[in-house]
Order: structure tokens, then sequence, then C-alpha cells
């Protein structure tokens, strides 16, 4: 019932990207003395938001539906373009993985309370709350 309300599935979709960018950041962090090793990083949600909202495009409704595009919940993952490289050609630096894991921490505790405050509302209009 709750993945059918537009305010859920959004909160949902950014708590996924968040973890797929964690994870990318602890690969990169993981793979930060890796000689040649170049970092990545995730599209932006709100670019993701921006880009499904302004061009049509069918959106998989489960997996394996429609190539196995999942939408918002399925963001690109790029190489990180340009960046200073250590004499060994890593790209990594710490501190800005570091920093990207705060703003990821960020993002997933905004979504949960998205998620939670659209339970407060539907448990109120229960008479619930």
């Amino acid at each position: 019932m709750l993945e059918n309300i537009n305010l859920f599935r959004m909160a949902a979709s950014m708590a996924a990207h968040a973890g797929t960018r964690q994870a990318v950041i602890a690969q990169n962090i993981a793979n930060a003395d890796t000689p040649g090793y170049k970092a990545r990083d995730v599209t932006a949600f709100a670019d993701l938001v921006r880009s499904s909202s302004e061009s049509f495009q069918l959106r998989a409704t489960r997996n394996n539906h429609l190539n196995g595009s999942l939408g918002l919940a399925d963001p690109e993952i790029n190489e990180k373009a340009g960046g200073v490289s250590n004499p060994n050609g890593n790209q990594v630096a710490l501190e800005d993985e570091m920093l990207k894991a705060v703003e990821v921490k960020r993002q997933h505790d905004r979504a949960l309370a998205i998620y939670r405050s659209g339970l407060t509302v539907l448990r109120s209009s229960l008479g619930r709350g």
C-alpha cells in the first residue's frame, strides 16, 4: 500500500540512492592506496529527479521489468572527472571522501525523516496519531 504513495516512493528512492553512494564511497576509501585507481561517484539524487521529471520515460515497477531499470533507485556510477592524482596515479582524496560520507548520512537521515513524517500524517488521518 505505501509503495503506491509518491511521497513514500520518493523517500525510499532517496534512501536507496544514499545506500548506493555510501557503497561507492566505501570502495573509494578502501582503494585509497591502490595504484592507478580512479575515484568514482554516483549521479546526484536531485539530478536524477530532475531528469526523470523533465522527460517522459517508461519506468520499471519491479526488477527486470523494462530492461531492469528502476528509475530513481538505479543511479549511474561514474568515474570522477579530473581531480588531483597522487604520484602512483590514484585519484582518491580521503578528506573529500569523508565529507561525502557525511553528506550521504545526512541524505539518508533526511529520507528517513520524510518517511516518518508521512507515516505520522497517515496515522493522524486514521485517528491513531
